[in-house]
């Protein structure tokens, strides 16, 4: 079988980013060239290589077969073009990707740490959702991956291969609310006070369930504006314009005139923080990383 570097980098991506226009988008081709490398490494490999559904694009049984020796065969050729570049200093580069809100509560502290007891690895991150997350670790775009769940804590897709998964800390899920608004001063809420409230949410998907209203909320929630970017979330909240879920770790990167309160009426909602990551030993360069995001948090 003859693959291409670049049908190898098509299926990869396809399969990092669910769709063909996505993976149009970050490769810099048109959707129609994505489609014919698609077809001609289906043509090449003898079988069906995706799988077309209404939500996407998933890779079949063979299409993940040839997707771990493509990641190989990328990883050696990426090897040999540093190789060929000239001798430089060792690093060990690590490819992070992190939930939204990792990357002001987390990510700072595991830097700093890697710069004292690692120097020599070199992170990149990339923020992503838990479903997008996890189709890049197997897509081999990501290195590590720091996802949240909610009970019962089954973060894992189901698919092949799996990841090998392993939790680092719960946090309290808490309401956001403005510190002069209708709760002001107060530590707590009663759930029912929040039946008629103005919400901000994150964008839903049906991969991912509706983030930002409080779970087991009576009655429909009334959205009244949706972004997934935390800084603007938190400054609707500070200036009354809703309120919104924020996990209890991130209280201390606040903007001022936002408050915290416990939801009362309901059981204690937590939120779990783990690491992914391929299965099999890890380089050291990502053990250190997993250490590093242990010692964080």
């Amino acid at each position: 079988m003859d693959f291409s570097s670049t049908a190898l980098r098509v299926l990869r991506q396809v399969a990092d980013s669910g769709s063909f226009t996505a993976a149009a988008a970050q490769l810099g081709y048109t959707q129609s060239a994505i489609s014919r490398q698609a077809a001609a490494l289906e043509r090449t490999a003898g079988a069906a290589l995706f799988e077309r559904r209404p939500d996407g694009v998933r890779l079949t049984p063979a299409g993940l077969t040839l997707l771990r020796h493509a990641r190989t065969i990328l990883d050696s050729v990426a090897a040999a073009e540093r190789e060929l570049t000239g001798p430089a200093a060792p690093t060990a580069p690590v490819r992070l990707g992190l939930f939204p809100s990792a990357g002001a509560v987390i990510l700072p502290g595991v830097l700093t740490r890697l710069a004292a007891a690692a120097p020599q690895v070199t992170v990149t991150t990339r923020e992503g959702t838990t479903p997008a997350l996890l189709r890049a670790l197997r897509a081999g775009s990501i290195d590590i991956a720091v996802l949240t769940s909610r009970p019962p804590h089954r973060p894992s897709d189901g698919e092949s291969p799996r990841l090998h998964i392993a939790p680092v800390e719960d946090t309290e899920l808490l309401l956001g609310a403005s510190a002069t608004g209708q709760f002001s001063g107060r530590g707590e809420v009663h759930v029912d006070e929040l039946a008629d409230a103005p919400w901000i949410a994150a964008p839903s998907t049906g991969a991912e369930p509706l983030l930002g209203v409080w779970p087991g909320l009576p009655g429909r929630p009334r959205i009244v504006h949706t972004t997934r970017d935390w800084l603007t979330k938190l400054r609707l909240v500070a200036g009354g314009f809703g309120v919104t879920t924020i996990p209890s770790r991130m209280a201390t990167v606040l903007p001022p005139g936002v408050s915290l309160l416990r939801v009362e009426g309901v059981p204690t909602e937590v939120r779990r923080i783990l690491t992914a990551r391929l299965p099999g030993r890890p380089g050291p360069g990502i053990a250190a990383v997993l250490r590093a995001i242990t010692s964080a948090v």
